[in-house]
């Protein structure tokens, strides 16, 4: 049986544009290669949305196609994308085929094409006979996001991280009884959750480590489930045991800078002993990012606008901040205006300025000062004496201070080029001793002798 999954549509007025372009394509690829099922694994919108708003609108239209051409199941996902109850409307808008809200922990039988929910999480005797009698096609073990702050409120906080994931085993290991049974009876066993799987990648290929994820693989495995539709984590991966397989499709569309892979749907061909899943990419928008260690690279900047094409940018950088306006965003921003989006990151390192050295530890103004002038090489006593002005001096005297200090320097230049001038004059006009003893000896002589 062909099933077509899709999760992480995240529909917002954000992110519209991106998540309707994609999920437009998947759902009429979906219908042009015959998919019997559509699975949507949670987190159908990004946040709460408004009745009235574009975002609901087009998802709304998304959900009604699909379901003309074949039975959708929509999985309750992350509370904070969506909230509680805002699935219940989808169930609404079913044409041809039924739209299935699965909201709670149960399982869910696909028979003439419909569904038949359990009364509990798991069918009981009595409606596992009647879902055997009636040959369904597929049985899909449902288990949307589980409350985490009831849980921690009913076994306690430190419990409820390492608890959760025990609680989900037992469950799945008593879906796996209960699968067990439909696999003999010819029955495809289909799961279907919205979490995180220990070991799993994020899209931006960070490996998940911790003690509050909701499964490991060998309880999924235990679920006895020919193939588990999982949703939450943006990209695809899967893993496989015996012919049985667990998979991520990722998120439908782009939605970070620095995802990793492909974006698009899974198509699942399931049986009642095996599954494989053929990952259907998306026309998913390009996401370039740019980093520089120190300012932008102007010329590389350049040859990387050429190349980008149609590319979302994102460019990073980090400079010191008394260099932050050496930067010319505009120019950068000329650069890529054929591109739909341009994001400009740039991290401002600030100036660390160090005191002087023992500086602290003096117990005056004047000693702090003194300290710091040797350090710093400079005298002591020009700034001790301004530092006492302004202590002791209002603003006015304090200014006629200086003026008045001003004005004697400028007098005691002036007189001391005037000096310099005089002396320099009467130096060159007085002669010398021996010039006037000569000039001077004719006088006693006889100027009438023979």
């Amino acid at each position: 049986m062909k099933i077509a999954h899709f999760s992480d549509l995240h529909y917002s007025p954000e992110r519209l544009d991106e998540a309707d372009h994609c999920f437009g394509f998947a759902v009429e690829d979906a219908i042009a290669r015959n998919a019997r099922v559509a699975v949507i694994s949670g987190d159908s919108t990004d946040h709460r949305l408004d009745a009235h708003s574009p975002a609901l609108n087009a998802l709304a239209r998304r959900v009604h196609r699909l379901a003309a051409a074949m039975p959708v199941i929509m999985l309750q996902g992350t509370f904070s994308h969506e909230p509680p109850g805002t699935l219940d409307n989808f169930a609404l808008m079913g044409s041809a085929n039924t739209v299935f809200v699965a909201d709670r922990i149960q399982q869910v039988a696909f028979a003439n094409g419909g569904f038949l929910a359990s009364a509990g999480p798991v069918f009981s005797e009595k409606e596992l006979a009647l879902v055997i009698a009636m040959r369904s096609d597929a049985v899909f073990t449902c288990l949307p996001t589980i409350n985490k702050g009831q849980f921690a409120a009913s076994v306690g906080a430190l419990a409820a991280a390492t608890d959760l994931g025990d609680v989900l085993g037992t469950y799945l290991a008593a879906s796996g009884t209960v699968n067990a049974q439909l696999r003999e009876a010819g029955i495809a066993t289909v799961g279907i959750s919205h979490g995180t799987v220990v070991g799993c990648e994020t899209e931006h290929g960070v490996t998940m480590a911790g003690f509050d994820h909701e499964f490991s693989l060998s309880a999924l495995f235990d679920a006895q489930c020919s193939a588990f539709l999982l949703g939450h984590i943006h990209k695809h991966q899967s893993w496989e045991s015996d012919g049985r397989r667990i998979a991520y499709p990722g998120s439908i569309g782009r939605f970070h800078f620095g995802e990793q892979g492909e974006k698009g749907y899974l198509l699942w061909d399931v049986d009642t002993q095996s599954a494989s899943a053929e990952l259907v990419a998306t026309p998913a928008r390009r996401m370039v990012c740019i980093d520089f260690d120190g300012p932008p690279d102007m010329e590389r900047l350049a040859t990387l606008a050429a190349a980008s094409g149609d590319a979302f940018v994102r460019i990073r950088w980090q400079i010191d901040e008394e260099h932050r306006q050496a930067v010319d965003r505009g120019a950068i921003e000329a650069m890529f205006a054929h591109a739909p989006g341009v994001k400009l990151e740039p991290r401002i390192l600030p100036v660390v300025r160090s005191r002087a050295q023992g500086i602290s530890l003096e117990t005056s103004v004047e000693a702090k000062l003194v300290r710091w002038c040797g350090l710093a090489s400079v005298e002591s006593p020009p700034l001790l004496q301004r530092l006492q002005m302004l202590e002791t001096g209002d603003a006015g005297s304090i200014a006629d201070a200086v003026l008045d200090e001003l004005e004697g320097a400028t007098e005691a230049v002036a007189l001391s080029l005037v000096q310099t001038a005089a002396t320099d004059v009467e130096a060159c006009s007085k002669p010398s001793l021996a010039v006037a003893a000569a000039s001077t000896d004719w006088l006693e002589g006889d100027l009438f002798a023979a």
